[in-house]
């Protein structure tokens, strides 16, 4: 089937989207509390699980609606029913791999259901086709999952893993997703939006980590520290217009590549920079209370490897789509794991490193104009 053409109606996120976005921002508080509660590498590695699971089908309800807009009773009522399912996620977060297992495999089923018929039915010729080609490999990982949450931890664990392996290779086994239709600026502004409500989870971290302590100067250095970091994660996505750089990239490619691009940009290379946003969050809660101390080893690497991870994800984003030199991106991402020694001295020190670290890579872009 040929790629359908480039000129595309555009139209904005709308208000159902935003609406539909409140339920990622308790996502993102769940895995941030689940994460907070088990630093170990097992409990890192059940957040990562989960947070991919959830991404794929998170960004899989972007592609639907940048090819379907939400315009009619049935299509806002179906997406309803589909954030009922990712409330019902999010709120098995904290025991998915406990006894909450069968609640997490059922919304995640829901999920996929919803999407799947409503890609397919209204997504419009390329789009639909390419859809159901896609639609047995994104239920089969949802049948992973689903089953997978009666299953013990540890076949538990092995299933949801096996899942995630599935998505993977999914578009690289159904080769005809260059079909998908791509409206650059609502994509774009979309997944923008998914970013503003990661970041905002680290700013309401900040708040938690300060509950019932005293408002002290310590407290307040500490919080408008963790506050600058996040301006600078921010900054580092948004700032001198990258998002609508990457809108322009995206707009100039033809069809297939630009399919190809969205996958690559805003699927894989969005990962790391959700899941360092996330651990950035923890870092920050466990700073809050205990600025003038040390970290153990799982704060210190929250800070310093969630910061690394975030910018690992924009080199990824910016080289793909041709936006931006990454040398010094490359070069930040190393100075923040070399922070990590700092904070097994001193919490706030390590967050005023960071700080340090993103504020002369931003000095140096802007004297670049990169």
């Amino acid at each position: 089937m040929s790629a359908e053409p480039q000129q595309e109606a555009e139209y904005r996120v709308s208000t159902l989207e935003l609406f539909f976005d409140l339920v990622f921002v308790f996502t993102i508080t769940q895995l941030t509390r689940k994460l907070a509660d088990d630093t170990s590498p097992v409990g890192f590695g059940h957040v990562v699980i989960m947070l991919f699971v959830i991404l794929w089908m998170y960004f899989g309800y972007v592609w639907l609606t940048n090819s379907v807009a939400p315009d009619t009773t049935v299509r806002r009522l179906l997406l309803m029913v589909g954030m009922g399912g990712f409330l019902v996620i999010a709120l098995a977060i904290p025991n998915a791999f406990e006894a909450a297992g069968p609640a997490f495999g059922v919304g995640y089923l829901i999920v996929n259901l919803v999407h799947s018929g409503l890609f397919i039915s209204a997504g419009g010729p390329g789009s639909a086709a390419a859809m159901a080609r896609l639609a047995p490999f994104n239920l089969g990982s949802a049948a992973l999952v689903f089953v997978g949450g009666f299953l013990p931890s540890t076949w538990r664990a092995a299933a949801w893993t096996a899942a995630v392996v599935l998505m993977i290779v999914s578009p690289y086994v159904n080769r005809r997703h260059g079909e998908f239709r791509i409206r650059p600026a609502h994509f774009v502004e979309r997944h923008g939006l998914v970013v503003i409500v990661a970041l905002g989870e680290s700013i309401i971290a900040i708040g938690i980590g300060a509950a019932g302590l005293p408002l002290n100067l310590e407290l307040v250095i500490a919080a408008l520290l963790g506050l600058t970091l996040v301006y600078q994660l921010w900054w580092c996505y948004f700032g001198r217009a990258q998002d609508t750089r990457a809108e322009h990239s995206l707009a100039a490619m033809p069809a297939p590549e630009r399919a190809r691009a969205a996958l690559s940009a805003f699927g894989w290379a969005h990962a790391p920079m959700l899941l360092g946003v996330v651990v950035v969050a923890v870092g920050v809660k466990k700073t809050i209370g205990h600025a003038t101390e040390h970290l153990y080893l799982s704060g210190a690497l929250a800070l310093g490897g969630g910061a690394a991870l975030f910018l690992i994800g924009q080199v990824v984003f910016r080289a793909l789509l041709r936006i931006g030199t990454v040398k010094w991106r490359v070069i930040a991402t190393i100075a923040s794991l070399a922070t990590v020694p700092i904070g097994l001295w001193l919490a706030i020190a390590q967050v005023a490193a960071l700080v340090l670290v993103f504020g002369a890579l931003l000095a140096v872009e802007d004297k670049l104009r990169a």
